[in-house]
């Protein structure tokens, strides 16, 4: 049995728990044990290199500290959290920079979505599998973070990122082809500039819409809360309805392997998806 080291920063025990009890659900399935680093704080997240250079990375060496005497790798399911200890490892070892904890940039981060859609982990997932998800048509949405930028993710094919559209294919969905899976959310500016952000995400959820997807399927805390709690607010700007489910990659793994809580995750979400899947007899 695989044991890591677990980050769950602050999304995933407050507005997106769902994610971290659908990834929390499968790696159980799947056999492997998470241990949720002790007295974990938050990473600094978007506002920290914002504001003060020196304290972005103080914050994540912190909890790579604490994650580097574990002896074991550390897996992150947040895009904001893996980009930001990323981030320090790079300014760490590159750059030989100085920080407060005695972190030497030794332990591998390692972003759950890439590790979960890794081939040797989709077979596994595969044999798990209780139901195949046919008939569901989904659009990927990766996002900024998992795949930009691509010297700290060391992703390769970061303009058109295809990890959870294969493993979902695997699993008998339909991924759809589209242009805007790493467009930009917006991110933190639904809290700062309402008139961009809402066009940034209306013309996001318009062309998947347009590409004939049933939902749209999120590895990012942030993008999936963007998504969908604010989707409401685009349909009265434009005076048309979207009605876009917007679900976790590890919701529809969690449903391909008949894990009990599945329906539990899906009812947090403002845009509601059990109809949907329902006619499909995914429910």
């Amino acid at each position: 049995m695989k044991d890591f080291s677990y980050f769950p920063g602050c999304s995933l025990h407050g507005t997106s728990k769902e994610f971290d009890e659908s990834v929390r659900g499968v790696m159980e399935q799947l056999g492997i044990r998470l241990h949720e680093l002790e007295d974990w704080t938050c990473c600094g997240a978007t506002s920290a290199h914002a504001v003060n250079e020196k304290l972005a990375i103080e914050m994540p060496a912190r909890n790579l500290a604490i994650a580097e005497k574990s002896n074991r790798d550390l897996l992150v399911p947040c895009a904001n959290c893996y980009s930001r200890f990323k981030g320090t490892e790079y300014a760490v070892k590159e750059h030989g920079e100085k920080v407060s904890f005695d972190y030497k940039g030794n332990v591998a981060i390692h972003f759950a979505a890439d590790y979960l859609c890794d081939k040797e982990m989709v077979a596994e997932i595969k044999k798990k599998a209780m139901k195949k998800l046919t008939g569901l048509k989904v659009v990927c949405y990766y996002g900024c973070l998992p795949v930009r930028p691509p010297k700290l993710t060391g992703i390769k094919d970061y303009e058109n990122p295809m990890y959870m559209d294969n493993m979902l294919k695997k699993l008998g969905a339909e991924p759809l082809q589209w242009s805007y899976k790493t467009d930009c959310c917006g991110a933190s500016l639904m809290f700062t500039k309402m008139d961009i952000f809402k066009k940034l995400i209306g013309k996001i959820l318009l062309k998947a819409k347009e590409t004939g997807a049933d939902c749209m399927v999120a590895c990012c805390s942030m993008c999936h809360m963007n998504m969908d709690t604010r989707q409401q607010d685009v349909e009265k700007d434009i005076g048309k309805s979207i009605g876009l489910p917007v679900l976790y990659y590890t919701e529809l793994i969690g449903l391909a392997m008949g894990h009990p809580d599945a329906e539990k995750w899906l009812k947090r979400h403002f845009i509601d998806a059990a109809p949907m899947l329902r006619s499909k007899g995914l429910l």
